[in-house]
């Protein structure tokens, strides 16, 4: 018996809707799957790259997303877009990756104090990385700019809330925190936003 030839009335993937190729990648063809993440890879490498504001650490997760999203295809129900579930797992990769940081960065800093109390001389000098692939005009760049200057914790509230517009109660749970530690970190970063902003705006006018 002749093998079967999936999806073999798609001459042409990009014909497909995403419910279609997500039907033709769970029976094996990788084609279709191809197709889903030449639609879908700048979405999610820019939602990484908003979190981790890190090219390379964006190019990593959004990577590793779309490993999982192979992997786990089989559980994707259709109960959102293909696009919104493989967003939501960068997102949990993402986090992920702040919450290991910053349980490395807590433990390095509690180790050098312990070994020569010096824990200022020893700290790295921190650069911000130029988002110099996703310059979009001087509007851009200063939201960028922004947002460098918040913490993770603020930055990612933000980008949740604004950009995948999650509700509190999603945002929690994600985050691991409370819809009252949400909601104050969210009016934090909105002011501090407009606050930075409008600095900016300031300086451009002088």
């Amino acid at each position: 018996m002749p093998p079967v030839k999936i999806m073999s009335k798609y001459a042409d993937y990009t014909s497909a809707s995403d419910e279609e190729l997500v039907g033709g990648a769970k029976k094996g063809d990788m084609g279709a799957f191809e197709e889903l993440v030449a639609r879908h890879r700048d979405k999610i490498y820019a939602r990484a790259f908003s979190m981790m504001r890190n090219e390379d650490e964006a190019v990593d997760l959004s990577q590793e997303a779309w490993v999982k999203s192979w992997q786990r295809l089989e559980q994707f129900q259709g109960e959102s877009s293909f696009g919104t579930w493989v967003t939501r797992i960068v997102i949990n990769l993402c986090l992920d990756q702040l919450r290991r940081r910053k349980r490395h960065r807590t433990e390095s800093i509690e180790e050098m104090d312990e070994e020569s109390g010096g824990v200022e001389r020893q700290m790295p000098v921190v650069t911000v990385n130029p988002t110099e692939r996703l310059e979009r005009g001087e509007l851009r760049k200063k939201i960028e700019g922004a947002m460098d200057k918040l913490s993770h914790e603020h930055r990612t509230v933000l980008v949740l809330h604004e950009f995948e517009e999650m509700e509190y109660k999603e945002i929690a749970r994600t985050m691991e925190c409370s819809i009252g530690t949400v909601m104050s970190r969210l009016f934090y970063a909105r002011r501090k936003m407009a606050a930075l902003l409008a600095d900016l705006k300031t300086e451009t006018k002088s």
